[in-house]
């Protein structure tokens, strides 16, 4: 079977926006494919703001999320990779989802363990950027209130 948190974060994310939430993604910097810019994560993760009024062209699929979004005023193309999505939930109340951090594929340059699996330290950036995608401290409710799939 096809995995289910790309179902699952596309269900979270409408039912987040259709409650007139703030959705935010928890993502794995580390996992491949992940463009996010450089200098905003910090223990190799980073927590964005995808509200609609924040970001443009928000595509979700289940292989990836894209969108273009802006990072100290200068705009950027994102694209997440399914897997690399921890956790969505709404900024306002930490409701929403964890999930379990898939192991990183093997790379043939890069020893067979993964340098991000068993990874669970918070995100400790604080507001980056001006209108658009920005990173925000995950609050400490996150793990309280959100169930791990």
């Amino acid at each position: 079977m096809n995995s289910s948190r790309p179902y699952l974060v596309r269900a979270l994310y409408e039912w987040i926006v259709d409650n007139d939430c703030t959705p935010h993604l928890l993502v794995n910097v580390d996992y491949p494919g992940v463009q996010v810019p450089a200098g905003f994560a910090s223990d190799g993760q980073i927590v964005l703001n995808v509200a609609p009024s924040a970001i443009r062209h928000l595509h979700m699929d289940n292989e990836a999320i894209s969108f273009e979004g802006r990072f100290g005023g200068v705009a950027h193309s994102l694209n997440v990779p399914s897997a690399a999505v921890m956790a969505i939930y709404a900024r306002e109340n930490g409701q929403g989802m964890v999930f379990e951090i898939e192991p990183t594929p093997p790379d043939d340059d890069a020893p067979s363990e993964s340098a991000a699996a068993g990874r669970t330290s918070e995100f400790e950036g604080g507001q980056v950027g001006e209108r658009g995608a920005r990173a925000y401290r995950a609050p400490k409710s996150v793990s309280r209130c959100i169930r791990t799939v």
